[in-house]
């Protein structure tokens, strides 16, 4: 009887155990950020007002996905990134972040884009059928409207709905619909990859999303600008570190943004900026050409330029479609590690290479862990650039 009490205790005691290990596993991977710098400018401009406010993040949203087998060419080479870039993106239309109470002479009253039916996260598109260029033009708009109802066109997870909007003029005689919008976004990250054939490039690893919304924003324009890594704040457990950069020579982009995925951002350079840098082009690596074990990163960290240092991957990911999660990487250089702690923002998009192959970017860390990080197979970027179908 004894034995069989003593052996129940014991099943109970390797369960409660293999419960607290999935827990915590739970809990260390659910703490993740993403690696683009916060040193960002984000103006978010009320409809009603000429004044704008600052916003210094982008959130990232990840799937676990599955690799099938895109790669058409075994003859792709790619110039490797590492150097650090600016980012500069005006949205389709605005974006609607927030709504705002409206202040009446006697009451104050709820927002009236609010009670329409627009939502956080919609794109408002058209102003009585005409095209709503950026957030000004919006807010000019509603100022020389003489209805007191307006019809605007929004676009909600890809379908288009007509609002019937009602302009409220408040206290100080302003009209107001209630909703804070923005129109542009901009940010510090790294540059993965230059193909020579076509000019195209890829760079970050993940998406721009806004930072109240977690919406991917719609690329209208954009502009790709030369960026100088000024200083590093170390990562910490808990507390992510970050890479300081700014813009130079803002006026002459050296390349365009054409999209915005899930896989990062995408579009042309003027020029081939990166030969001075690797000479040599790297063939890319499938899926099934990485192994787990050593690899090296190349990014930028201070004012030396462009780097590679040690990492080593550690779990490869089963995906079932493009995304930045797909694989698990630890840093074990000991300069990189005492420069900035591990994986810091302002690293996303530094390409990994592995047995003389480009194989993936980095795209995130974990919080809890700041040696720790995901990278995103190159095969997912060079789709969504389109230089693989």
């Amino acid at each position: 009887m004894n034995f069989l009490n003593e052996k129940k205790i014991r099943i109970f005691k390797l369960i409660i155990f293999s419960l607290l290990l999935v827990l915590s596993s739970i809990f260390i991977f659910s703490n993740e950020i993403n690696c683009l710098a916060e040193n960002v400018s984000t103006e978010v401009s009320p409809v009603i007002l000429n004044n704008t406010s600052k916003h210094k993040e982008f959130k990232n949203n990840y799937g676990v996905l599955e690799v099938n087998n895109i790669l058409k060419s075994k003859d792709i080479e790619l110039y490797p990134g590492g150097i650090p870039i600016g980012v500069k993106i005006s949205t389709e239309g605005v974006l609607a972040v927030g709504y705002s109470q409206i202040e009446l002479k006697d009451n104050i009253i709820e927002s009236s884009a609010k009670e329409s039916g627009i939502e956080v996260g919609d794109i408002l598109l058209k102003f009585n059928g005409k095209n709503i260029e950026n957030s000004k033009d919006l807010a000019r708009k509603l100022n020389d409207v003489k209805d007191k109802n307006i019809k605007i066109l929004i676009n909600r997870n890809g379908k288009e709905l007509e609002k019937n909007v009602e302009v409220i003029i408040d206290s100080k005689g302003n009209k107001k619909i209630g909703l804070w919008v923005r129109d542009s976004t901009a940010g510090v990250g790294t540059l993965t990859f230059y193909h020579e054939n076509t000019n195209k490039y890829g760079a970050l690893g993940h998406p721009i999303t806004d930072s109240e919304t977690d919406k991917i924003l719609n690329v209208k324009k954009g502009d790709l600008i030369e960026s100088v890594i000024k200083s590093v704040r170390k990562g910490e457990k808990g507390l992510p570190g970050e890479l300081k950069g700014i813009f130079i020579n803002e006026n002459t982009p050296i390349g365009n943004v054409t999209s915005n995925t899930s896989c990062g951002i995408f579009g042309e350079m003027k020029g081939n900026k990166l030969k001075s840098i690797y000479n040599k082009p790297y063939k890319v690596g499938k899926k099934e050409d990485i192994k787990l074990g050593p690899a090296k990163i190349i990014s930028t960290v201070d004012e030396n330029g462009p780097e590679m240092y040690d990492i080593e991957i550690i779990k490869l990911l089963s995906q079932t479609e493009a995304g930045p999660k797909s694989m698990v990487i630890k840093v074990v250089d000991k300069k990189l590690l005492e420069k900035t702690g591990g994986i810091v923002q302002g690293m996303s998009g530094s390409p990994i290479i592995q047995n003389d192959k480009i194989i993936g970017a980095v795209t995130h860390v974990l919080v809890n862990k700041p040696d720790t990080g995901y990278g995103i197979y190159i095969e997912w970027m060079l789709k969504d650039s389109n230089i693989i179908k």
